[in-house]
Order: C-alpha cells, then sequence, then structure tokens
C-alpha cells in the first residue's frame, strides 16, 4: 500500500526539502505541500493523505492549532510534527504529542546543509518505518496473549489460566502480584509514550512510596516541557531529570532528551547521573541503560513497565530484572501507537503480565503495595 503524505510548512525551501526527501522512501507519495494551515485543511479534503509532516510554528494557524481542528473535524490524518530547537517549539510539540499526534522531529540546525540533509532523512525514514509498522500491524484479538505472560483485560477471567513460565526467576504469585519487595519502578516508552504516560502517571497515589524512572524517546530540548505537562495533571512531582539531583521516593525522574540517566552513590545519597555516552539502539536515552543502573542499586527490587514504542530498547533491561528476581509488566497491544517494545518483551517471555493502559497505573499500585 502506498501512504499517502501531505508536507505543510511556511518555508518554500523546508517544504522541497522534505518532498524530495520522502519521494526517495519507498511507499511514500507526496500528494501535496501547503504552506499554511487552513490550505492544509483544504487539502486534506480535497487529498486525502494519510499522513502529515506538520511544522509546529507557522504564522496563522501553529502545529498544534491545526492538530486540534484536525481533531475537532474528526480527519482520519495522523501527524509527524517537525519542529525547530526553541523553547516555545518544544513546549508546542510536546503539547501535540500530547493531543494525539503521531511522532516529532527536531529540524536539524547544523551549518552544514548537506550534514542537516542527511540528519532529516534519517529521521523522516525512522517515522515513517513506524508509521507504515502502526499501520500493517496485526494487533492480536483481545483474548490473546503470549505464553508466557498473565493478561487483564475484561475476559481476565478466563485469561487468568495463561500463568507466567519463569522457572525460578518468577518473582509473581499465582495472582499475577508481585511477592519482592519493589523499591523503585522504571518505565520504559518511545512512539506513542507521552499520551501513554499522561494516562499512567497522573493515576498513582502521592504516597506511592518509590521513586518512578521513567526513559521516554525525545530529543534534547522536549522531556522539560513533557515532564513539566504530566507534572501540572499529577498527584506526584514529575521532573527532568538533572545532573545530581537527588532522588526521593514519592517522584518521578524523566530521563533528559539526549542524555541517558542512571543514578550513583553520593555522599550516602541516591542522585540522578546523566551521560553523554554513546546511544544504544539509535536511542538515547536508552531503557536498558537506564536499567543497568538502577538494577546495580536495586537488584531484583525494580518493576520493569515497558509501554508503546518502536524497536526493543527495554527487552534486555527486562531480561536483567527478571534474572535478578525482579517483575515485568508489558502495555496491552491495543493501547499502543506501536506494538513494538512491549511485543518484543512479551514474546521474549519476559512480561508477567500484560496490561491495558487504562488499568496500569491501578496494577502498578498493587504489585507495590502486594511487595510491602
Amino acid at each position: 500500500m502506498t501512504l499517502k503524505v501531505l508536507v505543510v510548512d511556511d518555508s518554500a525551501l523546508y517544504r522541497q526539502l522534505v518532498k524530495n526527501i520522502l519521494r526517495n522512501i519507498p511507499s511514500v507519495e507526496v500528494v501535496g505541500m501547503a504552506c499554511t494551515g487552513v490550505e492544509a485543511l483544504a487539502k486534506i479534503v480535497e487529498l486525502q493523505p494519510h499522513l502529515l509532516t506538520l511544522d509546529v510554528q507557522m504564522p496563522d494557524m501553529n502545529g498544534l492549532e491545526l492538530l486540534i481542528e484536525i481533531k475537532k473535524r474528526r480527519m482520519s490524518v495522523k501527524t509527524i510534527m517537525v519542529s525547530g530547537l526553541t523553547a516555545r517549539g518544544a513546549q508546542v510539540t510536546t503539547d501535540a504529542l500530547l493531543a494525539g499526534a503521531f511522532d516529532a522531529i527536531q529540524k536539524p540546525n547544523s551549518s552544514d546543509a548537506d550534514n542537516n540533509r542527511t540528519v532529516l532523512t534519517s529521521l523522516l525514514a525512522e517515522k515513517i518505518s513506524a508509521f507504515l509498522e502502526s499501520r500493517n500491524a496485526t494487533m492480536p484479538k483481545r483474548n490473546a496473549v503470549a505464553p508466557g505472560a498473565i493478561s487483564t483485560r475484561a475476559c481476565e477471567d478466563e485469561l487468568g489460566s495463561l500463568k507466567p513460565d519463569l522457572g525460578n526467576r518468577s518473582s509473581i504469585s499465582p495472582d499475577g502480584l508481585a511477592t519482592r519487595r519493589i523499591d523503585a519502578v522504571v518505565i520504559g516508552t518511545s512512539t506513542g509514550g507521552p499520551v501513554a504516560l499522561r494516562e499512567l502517571i497522573p493515576k498513582l497515589p502521592a504516597s506511592i512510596g518509590v521513586p518512578i524512572f521513567v526513559v521516554q524517546h525525545m530529543p534534547q530540548g522536549y522531556t522539560k516541557s513533557l515532564a513539566k505537562r504530566i507534572d501540572e495533571i499529577s498527584q506526584i512531582p514529575v521532573r527532568e531529570a538533572a545532573q545530581g539531583m537527588i532522588i526521593e521516593t514519592n517522584r518521578a525522574f524523566i530521563a533528559p532528551g539526549g542524555l541517558h540517566m542512571g543514578i550513583a552513590q553520593q555522599r550516602g545519597k541516591l542522585v540522578i547521573q546523566t551521560s553523554d555516552s554513546p546511544p544504544e539502539h539509535n536511542c538515547r536515552p536508552s531503557v536498558d541503560y537506564t536499567i543497568r543502573s538502577l538494577a546495580r542499586v536495586y537488584g531484583g527490587g525494580l518493576l520493569g513497565v515497558i509501554l508503546t514504542g518502536m524497536g526493543r530498547d527495554g527487552t534486555e533491561g527486562c531480561r536483567l530484572i527478571k534474572n535478578l528476581g525482579g517483575s515485568v509488566i508489558a502495555q496491552h497491544p491495543e493501547g499502543c501507537t506501536v506494538y513494538g517494545m512491549p511485543k518484543v518483551v512479551v514474546e521474549e517471555r519476559l512480561a508477567d503480565r500484560v496490561v491495558p493502559i487504562e488499568k496500569m497505573a491501578s496494577w502498578i499500585v498493587r504489585m507495590i503495595e502486594k511487595s510491602r
């Protein structure tokens, strides 16, 4: 199937650049271009694209305003936001992701035009691939769960007979609740993550009793805006992690975009330790990196939570958690923007439980309480 794309940007130069790049990506057809939000709305009706590449900052109607109008009119087209690295652009991009944009990329801004094109080509190809994967994926039926995991859908009684096959590594009781004390929770996610985190974190109680570490694949400049928005609606404080930040219970720490997040002992306290070491799985921050660091301190006292996203970042971290006696939850495919990261965890028999996003917070709380 050919993916029809409409390019929306107020810069004629950038419109042409994006068009030329997309034309060289297999299965993609650029059906048109628009320089304003108003023009884009008319062309969506006329051309029926599957996807927009949407400039965040435009003079008459910014990308977020256009996205809201698209949702208001119940248009089926999806969006990839294209943002410049400015504080305002980062906030609008984050708000667009929280409002349901498929994903976002950052406009390269080096002085080398050839390098900018190369970087933009790679970013667009990656996001298009994720979008095609999400469109082509055949989601399992509600009552179908991979062996080795317990499902928690409406048909839970029927599926409760599926017990994890984890041998001596399992820290899960027959009812699917953790029996080993949980001292920290680590959440990993990518495409679709902002919406999933907005659903999950605000439901966590102020007295949850453990620190929450979140790794969301995002570039530099965007995770601060994400933390701010989720903090505004949450019972626990949500912060973008920073070097030397003291780790406290009943708080959530979001890995800073462009840096790995770890922890370290410093003067008798646990603190955040950031790193610009090479990306893992083409990701920085990486879920696997963070889990390895946390495991050195919390061992089997970790609860791993893998949410929507493309790729397999977090799989080896979950394997480490299980080998240490900890517990792992994967998001149910029905609520995933891209059923990639949690799918690999389930298929490799590392998930103790498969949970829909709307029930994820309550299961995290139940598992923590059961382990105490």
